[in-house]
């Protein structure tokens, strides 16, 4: 299907869900194929079609990273996927075309985000609520919500901290900790995160009290406990395994009808899979009564294998080898989806029971999993197996770090078979009382309203949407002499904005600093624009969170050389340095005392000589701005309309000073207001520029109406020349 496919309809809450990393596809999931493929994907997935079920629900998108690799699946290129009849998975190019784990992701994530919202800019819709699953996801959701406005949720599924704080305890130093997983960035992205999101899902109460609350940005009253849901189903109604995937099981074992000790999980040290095997290979009584089965992912050649993996694979047979287990462990190379439940059913036909050992474990769905099946679980006391063996009273806690206790809880089931039983009905019962789908989205919703029902009654100022993905044209003015400096003559240039149809956004192009600029607007009660150009060009922002355009400084950053710069022009005669105030990472700005000053194109040729590249902007008669090469207020108009894909004919900007030039003669519609200084004379009679008789915003509306850029024949005609 193609990238323009668009499937949904417009009524009811529409619900942008962003889970980045690993491996995202609607069947066949590759679970356990590596650290990044685990129950997440699996959680996002079935959340997506389980939301889109619901009746007030018009649309949810999924969005992930597009992936062109030989080493996968061809499924993971498509643009999109529908999943259900409301819900598909977008996959939005970014980084690299191959596939990458998720450590190495960070420095692409902002590419990503103008691939969101280019999105939104094509189908001109926002959605509702935007939920960010795991620090990379957050870090992109939190910006994206800056920018448009919408409310953001965020569930950390893992947290950087936590895993910070094991690897340190396991004596790891931070340095290979950095090194390997990019610690202190992700836990940044999670600080990010909390600091604007509006509901923090969680999926157990410890993760609220003893995890989250490590992080200065997180705040309780924001955070709500609500549980995965599963198709539970799928492990009630399958009796049997595969005949294939139980010949591909047994054939490892001396004797097969033994009872089954289960362990299913991805090839992750975090998972603690040889704390397992330590425990089964130091008991006498445990081998004699039971085989054990160790489903850990799919492998061909485990030498190829991403490090991580590989390192637990190695290590999971070195041990087998070590306490001699063979004939008594199964460890098949490879394994289905569909398989699970049957491999579920199996081990608990055997009478046998499921261990999750896992260092960590922010929720464990397959202790649900196992629930469902009938089977008992000895689980990790860390995280959410706490809430689930409360909730459905079906195994017991034990020490991840004490191979010695799980080995205890597990012979004590085998051994009392009227514990096992009651265990094993516990969670069949239980189950389907606290993690159905139904449940979770009943309870998802309604704190997603809850959220939006309070922002509609905030102030507007205070909750401002930007309506920049959707808007069909965009004017942009200067602030000082163009757009303020007159109460009445502003009041009819938003009467004219606020009337026109369909959308017109307003932005701001000002020679000011950000802090400055936001100030004024306030002064003269401006709500915040859809966008910020300031300091001549060189700074570009979104929002009523003033969220900065990153990839434009990087753009402009280009062979800028600010330090030789000071040096060679406060050196020259009539130029002096204007205060720190005014100096920005990307404008160095002067006084100019043009009757002791070289002329500008002297100034210009001296820059060259020292093979410096950089643009000089001289605004009335006084003042000299240098900036980098690529940087102005026109190449920065020019920059955001490619960037949200407007036409430039869709765009008219209108300005009164010298440092508005590069706009004005770089746009097909522009307006120089009447009250403008000297320095734009000269551009007179030049085509697409219109000098207004009326002076501050009336100049504006004047040059509006000259361009016919409000009226429904200007839209129509250019209707026609945009692509």
């Amino acid at each position: 299907m193609n990238r323009q496919t668009d499937p949904g309809p417009e009524s009811g809450l529409y619900i942008a869900m962003l889970s980045i990393h690993g491996l995202v596809r609607g069947y066949e999931m590759e679970l356990g194929r590596d650290a990044d493929t685990g129950g997440q994907v699996k959680y996002v997935v079935e959340l997506a079609r389980a939301l889109a079920e619901r009746p007030d629900v018009g649309k949810v998108d999924l969005f992930t990273r597009r992936i062109i690799d030989r080493k996968v699946d061809n499924s993971y290129s498509e643009y999109y996927e529908q999943i259900s009849d409301k819900a598909g998975i977008i996959r939005i190019d970014f980084g690299p075309r191959r596939y990458l784990r998720k450590e190495v992701l960070w420095p692409y994530l902002d590419d990503g985000i103008n691939g969101i919202l280019a999105y939104f800019r094509r189908i001109r819709r926002l959605p509702d609520i935007m939920h960010g699953h795991y620090a990379d996801a957050g870090y992109m959701g939190r910006n994206i919500v800056s920018i448009i406005g919408t409310p953001l949720a965020f569930t950390g599924h893992s947290l950087g901290k936590v895993k910070k704080k094991r690897l340190l305890n396991n004596g790891m130093n931070p340095e290979k900790i950095e090194k390997i997983f990019r610690i202190d960035r992700r836990i940044q992205a999670e600080e990010t995160a909390l600091s604007r999101a509006d509901l923090v899902i969680t999926s157990t109460r410890q993760e609220i009290e003893e995890q989250y609350l490590d992080y200065g940005n997180f705040k309780k009253h924001r955070a709500r406990v609500i549980p995965p849901g599963m198709d539970l189903d799928r492990f009630r109604k399958s009796s049997s395994a595969n005949p294939a995937m139980i010949k591909e099981i047994t054939r490892f074992w001396i004797t097969e009808r033994k009872p089954i000790i289960l362990a299913i999980s991805r090839p992750d040290t975090r998972k603690n899979i040889t704390a397992l095997i330590h425990a089964y290979a130091s008991s006498v009584r445990l081998k004699e009564k039971a085989n054990l089965l160790l489903v850990v992912g799919n492998r061909d050649d485990f030498r190829t294998m991403e490090p991580e993996p590989k390192r637990t694979i190695e290590e999971i047979l070195w041990l087998v080898d070590k306490y001699n287990l063979y004939g008594h462990v199964s460890i098949p190379k490879h394994h289905r989806p569909e398989d699970i439940p049957g491999i579920y059913r199996l081990a608990a036909k055997s009478r046998g029971v499921f261990v999750n050992p896992a260092l960590t474990e922010p929720f464990g769905l397959t202790l649900i999993e196992a629930a469902a099946s009938g089977l008992p679980v000895v689980t990790t006391n860390d995280g959410g197996p706490r809430d689930i063996i409360a909730n459905c009273k079906n195994g017991l806690l034990v020490d991840p770090m004490k191979p010695e206790e799980i080995g205890n809880a597990v012979n004590r089931i085998l051994s009392d078979d009227g514990l096992r039983r009651q265990f094993s009905k516990c969670g069949i019962r239980n189950v389907g009382k606290h993690y159905t789908w139904t449940r979770h989205t009943v309870d998802y919703l309604e704190n997603a309203n809850r959220i939006l029902k309070h922002r509609k009654t905030l102030n507007r100022r205070q909750v401002y949407s930007n309506i920049l993905p959707t808007i069909e044209r965009l004017i942009i003015c200067d602030l000082d002499n163009a757009l303020l400096g007159d109460p009445a003559s502003l009041r009819r240039f938003f009467y004219e904005i606020e009337s026109g149809q369909p959308k017109t956004g307003l932005g701001i192009a000002t020679g000011r600093r950000i802090e400055a600029s936001t100030r004024e607007l306030n002064r003269w009660s401006i709500k915040p624009p859809v966008l910020l150009i300031t300091s001549v060009g060189t700074e570009i922002y979104y929002g009523s969170d003033l969220t900065e355009d990153v990839q434009w400084s990087r753009f402009i950053n280009n062979q800028w050389e600010p330090e030789r710069i000071r040096e060679i022009v406060r050196g020259l005669p009539g130029i002096a340095l204007q205060p720190k105030t005014e100096q920005r990472r990307f404008k160095i700005s002067f006084f100019i005392d043009r009757s002791k000053s070289p002329k500008i194109r002297e100034i210009k040729r001296i820059l060259m000589e020292n093979n410096i590249k950089a643009r000089l902007i001289h605004s009335f008669n006084q003042f000299l701005d240098v900036l980098p090469v690529r940087a102005s207020k026109g190449t920065a108009i020019r920059y955001v309309a490619n960037k949200w894909h407007l036409p430039l004919t869709h765009i008219l900007v209108a300005g009164a000073s010298g440092n508005d030039r590069d706009m004005l003669i770089t746009m097909p519609k522009a307006v120089v207001v009447r009250n403008h200084g000297r320095e734009l004379n000269s551009l007179k009679g030049k085509a697409g520029i219109y000098f207004s008789e009326g002076e501050y915003a009336d100049g504006i509306v004047e040059g509006m109406k000259h361009f016919q850029f409000m009226s429904e024949q200007y839209q129509e005609a250019n209707r026609m020349m945009t692509p």
